[in-house]
């Protein structure tokens, strides 16, 4: 009768396992790998985090591209020229240039009003690639600049079904985390 090795094989001019063995004698840092969004894309560049202030600067502004917009508030048709709220967050540091991801999805760009009104947008509602809402910052409507009780800045929210966001007489812009 012939008697069986129960010991595993263990090959020791194995091709597999000395490269097996030179793998597990590099140091972790040569194996690192850029992390992973959960979609498969690279993680994005650090991103703006904390509280940001948006100067209204007219040297900034004026360098931002020109839009227009249209839309009905308080009766009264409105055609205005400005800047997108977007590009503003953007040239100031305040939003990323890339797609939003991760953190960044919870964060709130909130428009202050010289008497107190504020109004809120979220950066994934202005972000091009998911929200895509257009949103302007503008200081001339219908050919003139605007009156003293709507100015100096004016926000404009094309399509929204009532003008409860079109803040007048605005007076700051700030970047933050929304408080959940």
């Amino acid at each position: 009768m012939r008697r069986i090795d129960r010991r595993p094989f263990v090959p020791t001019s194995s091709p597999l396992l000395a490269a097996l063995l030179a793998l597990n004698s590099l140091p972790a840092m040569a194996l690192a790998v850029p992390p992973r969004h959960a979609h498969g894309e690279a993680a994005p560049a650090a991103a703006p985090q904390g509280t940001v202030e948006i100067k209204l600067d007219e040297a900034v502004l004026a360098k931002l591209p020109q839009i227009k917009a249209e839309g009905m508030a308080h009766g009264r048709k409105l055609s205005c020229e400005g800047v997108a709220l977007v590009a503003l967050l953007r040239a100031s540091g305040a939003m990323p240039a890339e797609p939003l991801r991760g953190a960044q999805l919870s964060r709130i760009a909130q428009v202050r009003a010289r008497d107190g009104y504020r109004a809120a947008f979220s950066l994934g509602e202005l972000d091009p690639s998911l929200g895509n809402r257009p949103v302007v910052l503008t200081r001339r409507c219908n050919g003139a600049a605007l009156p003293t009780e709507d100015g100096p800045w004016r926000l404009i929210v094309p399509g929204e079904s009532r003008p409860a966001r079109w803040v007048r007489q605005v007076e700051s812009i700030r970047v933050s985390d929304a408080d959940v």
